[in-house]
This record gives structure tokens, C-alpha cells and sequence, in this order.
């Protein structure tokens, strides 16, 4: 059976430092000039629901540099859009390509493409988790602090499927999470519960200004995410005392680090100033998605 990248549970803490290792080297191997035919006559097929620019890019990118091929397919373009089921689509793309990425809007349809494809799978994004931008967000840490063991890292805003999976990553890798979040937008509760199981350090509060005290790290991100355009005006009447800005940033530590998966929607869930400003890591944790998106397809590929 293939190995499939669903959740970051999927992935060890041994995983998961092979992996980074791996990203960095190639991160240092790509700023020298230096190629890969690594993955040469491999094929990723890349289904989309939504919309992307940084998983889209990355992962086509990652393939055409360790010399493969990538192929982007929009499910309104493709039979998946006109009633076939995912049983049959991943039964049938087993057959063309060597791994499926898919950004979907219920996890559920991962999870049936996993039991149905001979290849792997690799969750670009669910409700549930974003595991590859959390694998993103740990290299850009470790190039930052240097370690995991001991941060406090600290999340400000909606309990979504991006602070999903900085949970378990904070508990896989060793980091202290505290969640700052109205009542009413807390992380799942399962994911929530699996992380302590890992040995996570957790808090959920509604404080955002005792959650940034003495961070490490501040992450974000927006407040009103696809799919939840309806409830704009209340999201943001709800989240509006959860910003970050200049002054929740002088209850952290003076080196923290901020950090955002875009897209940013300055004014909103954080201030131009911030995420333009010293503290910042947004944009290197944005180019890290291609070096750990590499390292991902070569360990589920090689």
C-alpha cells in the first residue's frame, strides 16, 4: 500500500526531521544553481476545489525541478465535476500518474481517494488539516530559533484547519501551543485530543494578550476563509480583538517571530507594520512550502 500524507499524525518525529533535513539541503543546493533529475518521468496530478497560489505553485514547481511533470486539474474540468465518484477518479488517475495532491474542502474526500488510490496521496489542504504548510512553518523555525523542544508558540485568531495542524506539529516536535481564540471558533476538539496524546503542552483561552505573553513564535491567519464568505460581517465583528499588531507583539519575547500562511489581509488579522516589519518570517516561511513540498515528493516517491 503507498504511504499518504493526510495528516501530520502520518508523520513521526523522525519523518518530519528527514524531511526538514532534506528541504534545507535542497533549499542550499537550489541557491548554488544545483538541479535534480531525481523524480524524472514522475507525474503529480493536482486536483484543486479551491483556489491556490502557494500550494499550486510549489508543488508544481518541486516537480519540474527534480525533474518531473505536473498536471493541474480544476474538478469543475475534469468528469470529478459532472457526478463521477472519487472512488472511480482516484481508481482511474492510479493508472496515469505516480502521487495525487488534492486541495479539497471536506476531508472526507481525502480520505476516500486514499482508500481508493494505488498511489499516494497528499492533502494540499481540508477542513480538517494543512500538513504541508505546517512542515513549512517547522523549517522556517528551525532556521530561525534553531529548535523546537521548549518554544512557546502561540496562535492568535480562528481554531481552523491550519492551527489543526500546528497542534500536532507543537506536540510531534516538542513546542508549548497556546490558542487564543473566540468562543465558538476553537480547534476541533478530536485533533485537540490527539495532540495532548502526542504529549502536547496545550492551552485554549480567549485572551489573546495572555496568550503572546513570553511567545517564541505568533501565527495567524485570516479571518474568514474559503467557504466562509457568508458570515464575513460577524467573523470579523467577532475576531476583531484578536489582531495582531504592535501592541500585542510587546507582550511577547523581543526576538518573536510572526508568522502568517497568506494570504495576509492587512488591517484585518494583522497590521502592515507587522507583517512588513522585523519580527516577520511570512515570507521565508512562504518559500520554504517549495523546499519542503521537494522533500515531501522524494520521500514518498524515491
Amino acid at each position: 500500500m503507498p504511504s499518504h500524507l493526510l495528516s501530520l499524525t502520518d508523520l513521526s518525529y523522525a519523518d518530519i526531521i528527514n524531511i526538514l533535513d532534506t528541504a534545507s539541503d535542497l533549499k542550499e543546493k537550489r541557491a548554488r544553481g544545483k538541479t535534480s533529475s531525481a523524480l524524472k518521468a514522475r507525474t503529480l496530478a493536482m486536483l484543486f476545489e479551491k483556489s491556490s497560489t502557494r500550494t499550486r505553485i510549489s508543488f508544481e514547481v518541486a516537480m519540474t525541478e527534480l525533474g518531473g511533470n505536473a498536471i493541474y486539474l480544476n474538478y469543475k474540468d475534469i468528469q470529478l465535476g459532472r457526478g463521477e465518484s472519487v472512488a472511480d477518479t482516484a481508481r482511474v488517475m492510479s493508472r496515469y500518474v505516480n502521487a495525487i495532491m488534492a486541495r479539497v474542502y471536506k476531508h472526507e474526500t481525502l480520505i476516500e481517494l486514499s482508500k481508493n488510490a494505488t498511489v499516494p496521496v497528499i492533502n494540499g489542504l481540508s477542513d480538517l488539516e494543512h500538513p504541508c504548510q505546517l512542515l513549512a512553518d517547522l523549517l522556517t523555525i528551525r532556521e530561525y530559533k534553531g529548535k523546537f523542544k521548549g518554544l512557546n508558540y502561540s496562535w492568535i485568531g480562528d481554531g481552523n484547519n491550519v492551527c489543526n495542524s500546528a497542534l500536532l506539529a507543537c506536540a510531534l516536535t516538542g513546542m508549548k501551543m497556546i490558542v487564543a481564540c473566540p468562543e465558538g471558533y476553537e480547534p476541533d476538539n478530536e485533533i485537540v485530543d490527539k495532540a495532548k496524546e502526542l504529549g502536547g503542552i496545550i492551552s485554549i483561552i480567549h485572551d489573546p494578550m495572555k496568550a503572546a505573553k513570553k511567545a517564541d513564535i505568533l501565527s495567524t491567519d485570516v479571518w474568514v476563509s474559503m467557504g466562509d464568505e457568508d458570515e464575513y460581517d460577524r467573523r470579523l465583528r467577532d475576531f476583531k480583538p484578536y489582531q495582531i499588531n504592535s501592541k500585542l507583539l510587546e507582550q511577547a519575547k523581543h526576538d518573536v517571530m510572526v508568522l502568517h500562511c497568506l494570504p495576509a489581509h492587512r488591517g484585518e488579522e494583522i497590521t502592515a507594520d507587522v507583517v512588513d516589519g522585523p519580527n516577520s518570517a511570512v515570507f521565508d516561511q512562504a518559500e520554504n512550502r517549495l523546499h519542503v513540498q521537494k522533500a515531501l515528493l522524494l520521500k514518498l516517491l524515491s
